[in-house]
C-alpha cells in the first residue's frame, strides 16, 4: 500500500501543510484509510455523506464536532457523523485510521 500526498478534503484545502493517507481497504458497504497529519496541519470545517469512525493509532488530535470543541488521544475512538459539521487538527504528529460507511459518493480526500 502506498502513501499519497493529501492536500484536501472534501474538496478544501488543508490548512498549514499536507497529510498523507492510503486506502487500506474498499468494500460495498464503505471503506477504509490510514491517515497522516504532521504536527500543526488541520482540515476546515466540512461534512461528509457519509458517516466516518476514526481509531486514533498515536499522536493527539482536536477540533470541532458540531460546533463544540473535540479532543482525541492515543488509543481513543470518535463518530464524525454524515452531515455533521467537523474539522481536525494535529497537536502532534499523528496517524488515524478512518472507516467510512456507507461508499462515499466521490473520493474524500484528494493529493
Amino acid at each position: 500500500m502506498t502513501w499519497l500526498s493529501m492536500s484536501t478534503v472534501e474538496g478544501l484545502p488543508l490548512i498549514g501543510g499536507q497529510g498523507r493517507f492510503r486506502t487500506l481497504a474498499t468494500a460495498e458497504g464503505g471503506l477504509a484509510y490510514e491517515i497522516f497529519y504532521p504536527a500543526g496541519v488541520a482540515s476546515p470545517v466540512h461534512s461528509h455523506d457519509h458517516d466516518s469512525i476514526v481509531y486514533l493509532h498515536t499522536g493527539s488530535l482536536r477540533g470541532t464536532l458540531d460546533g463544540r470543541e473535540v479532543t482525541l488521544e492515543a488509543g481513543g475512538t470518535i463518530v464524525h457523523p454524515r452531515g455533521v459539521p467537523h474539522s481536525v487538527e494535529a497537536i502532534v504528529d499523528s496517524q488515524w485510521v478512518e472507516f467510512k460507511t456507507p461508499l462515499p459518493a466521490r473520493p474524500p480526500i484528494a493529493e
